[in-house]
């Protein structure tokens, strides 16, 4: 018991450190960013023309090719992974304003996002060291590789399945406007709120969108074989125009993630970290 307390206790001191709190919200400056650039490479895909593949990995890319755009991406890279160290302690001791479920719910969206910031800030090391850093190709050939194994096929489409999931639990949680829960609302002026609550609800509905599609995606892949129908956020976007309306579609969508961009630069400032 004493060993687990100390733990706690080093972890608690750890969480409420200024510097990776300052670290943390130069993270969310870096991941808007990083969804701009995304935004931007939806909007080249809806109108036919060349981009490189539309995920956050072709976002790092695009921003490692501009004036001192190496810096950049590794900036970003050490800004991400502020933000799974923030994220992995809250789920080992944060959200004590919660109780009961709440706190485990809490801590288990932490544990969530705690995944997701450190796979970006591996794929913008990546990108800095040069390499194969195209996550829709490493999708496409994990998916393969996954279906020639034993249980394979069902093992992809139940990835599919959770992915899809998460896009709908995005698109509710932007909605019902859930992350105002993590902001300093009280701290902002009535403008700056109204504007904060758009973005974020248009920012989460897009990103959900993207990431359901892209789940859904997966599950054809299992279910037809075909793992070239797998790859990830890139091949959402490319689907999504091929559907009709589809330039306009994903133009709004590219709006959306644009939102989303743009919301982390406000919870860069206003967030609870």
């Amino acid at each position: 018991m004493t060993l687990t307390r100390d733990a706690e206790a080093t972890a608690s001191r750890a969480r409420n450190s200024k510097a990776l709190e300052a670290l943390a919200r130069a993270g969310f400056i870096g991941y808007g960013i990083v969804h701009l650039l995304f935004a931007w490479l939806a909007l080249q895909i809806a109108f036919g023309r060349p981009a490189d593949d539309g995920d956050q990995s072709g976002a790092l890319r695009t921003l490692a090719q501009q004036p001192l755009g190496k810096f950049l991406v590794i900036a970003v890279c050490v800004g991400l992974a502020a933000m799974a160290l923030w994220q992995a302690l809250e789920a080992a001791v944060g959200h004590r304003e919660d109780r009961g479920n709440e706190r485990t719910v809490e801590r288990v969206a932490s544990a969530v996002r705690t995944v997701v910031y450190a796979y970006f800030a591996w794929t913008a090391y990546k990108v800095f060291s040069n390499a194969n850093s195209s996550s829709a190709d490493s999708q496409e050939v994990l998916t393969g590789k996954l279906m020639e194994s034993t249980g394979g096929q069902w093992l992809v489409g139940l990835a599919g399945l959770v992915l899809a999931g998460v896009g709908v639990g995005l698109v509710v949680y932007g909605v019902i406007k859930r992350f105002e829960k993590h902001l300093h609302t009280g701290r902002m002026s009535a403008r700056v709120r109204k504007l904060t609550q758009r973005l974020g609800i248009a920012g989460y509905s897009a990103k959900g969108a993207v990431y359901a599609v892209a789940g859904v995606l997966i599950v054809t892949a299992a279910v037809t074989y075909d793992p070239d129908k797998s790859r990830g956020l890139d091949g959402a976007l490319h689907a999504l125009r091929e559907q009709p309306f589809g330039t306009v579609l994903l133009a709004l969508m590219a709006l959306g993630i644009a939102a989303f961009g743009v919301f982390c630069f406000v919870q860069a400032k206003y967030r609870k970290v």
